[in-house]
């Protein structure tokens, strides 16, 4: 058993999804065989991941109607002036082997990058949805104020805003802003790089529950209201991270977890403020 979320377009998207970063492409194929096999009907890759050629063939491999399958990826840092995004999406496209993605993002702003511009890049992002390319579009990694510029430039909130989010950093301006919009939130890196696992107060409440600490700090994201993707190489770990659905978390053991947050100093990916690896 799954969720599913409804977006501001009238969209859906599982809320529960399988993350491809740092999949080899060697592997990707395989791996999503298997993530797909046991019930993930939600992709999520990217052009920067390399492994979008081995998304497209598991789903071919699949047997699985496309209809039931929503796959996300992102536009790559190095793509952000118009030519350059439409050359890679086609070929993101043909790698995917689809017709239509159902989400598109914006990996970073790059505020530092191309004079700052990346409103010019969400226009063509848009650009792919009104010609029924892409489904929706979305963005990944933007702050309150990169949000505001881009909606007050066109009018249209992306549909989501794929942001780090996990035990140690709540990242909640970013959460806020993105409701504010009505933007629905995709936390990356749900499982803190495995330090949540291992964190004693998580491990307490698996005890406490019958649970496995990753099972907690994914029930966590979902009864936050946000949408996960966890990744693993393993059919055990990919079964465990799916069961998510059939148990809750108190609100006291919720609370317990809030309050693991860091702020700032819990961030252990790029600030989106000055990221600017091309």
């Amino acid at each position: 058993m799954t969720a599913s979320i409804t977006l501001h377009d009238g969209t859906t998207i599982p809320q529960l999804g399988f993350g491809t970063f740092k999949v080899p492409p060697e592997d990707t194929a395989a791996t999503v065989g298997e993530a797909l096999s046991v019930g993930y009907r939600h992709i999520d890759t990217a052009q920067g991941y390399g492994n979008e050629a081995g998304v497209g063939q598991a789903i071919a491999e699949s047997g699985i109607a496309r209809d039931d399958i929503y796959v996300t990826s992102k536009l790559t840092n190095s793509m952000h002036r118009r030519d350059d995004a439409l050359r890679s999406f086609d070929d993101t496209m043909d790698k995917l082997g689809l017709d239509e993605l159902d989400l598109f993002l914006i990996h970073w702003p790059l505020p530092t990058l191309y004079d700052g511009d990346f409103v010019s890049t969400w226009k063509v992002m848009l650009e792919f949805v009104e010609q029924g390319r892409v489904r929706s579009a979305g963005v990944s990694n933007f702050q309150p104020d990169h949000l505001a510029q881009i909606i007050d430039a066109t009018g249209v909130a992306p549909v989501v805003n794929q942001i780090e989010v996990h035990p140690f950093f709540r990242n909640e301006a970013a959460r806020i802003a993105s409701h504010e919009h009505g933007i629905a939130v995709e936390a990356w890196g749900p499982l803190a790089r495995g330090e949540a696992v291992k964190d004693p107060v998580i491990r307490e409440i698996a005890a406490e529950t019958a649970r496995q600490p990753s099972q907690v700090a994914l029930r966590w994201h979902v009864q936050r209201g946000d949408i996960v993707f966890p990744k693993s190489m393993h059919r055990e770990r990919m079964e465990e991270n799916f069961a998510i659905f059939d148990f809750g978390l108190s609100e006291e053991q919720m609370e317990r977890i809030d309050a693991l947050d860091k702020g700032a100093a819990g961030r252990q990916g790029p600030d989106p403020d000055t990221f600017d690896r091309a």
